[in-house]
């Protein structure tokens, strides 16, 4: 899979280099943002279940 992510992206390998920590970073960002709140929202983590 990031065989193929590689190639796909122009230019040189140090541009790609470039390229996949932007996209890493990105990737981080989102999942911060709004991934993560939301499933903290959504599951009953918190919730005691020992009296």
């Amino acid at each position: 899979m990031y065989s193929a992510l590689f190639r796909l992206l122009p230019g040189p390998t140090w541009a790609k280099i470039v390229q996949v920590l932007i996209l890493i970073a990105a990737v981080i960002i989102v999942l911060f943002t709004w991934v993560f709140p939301w499933v903290a929202d959504n599951l009953p983590i918190t919730d005691n279940t020992v009296g």
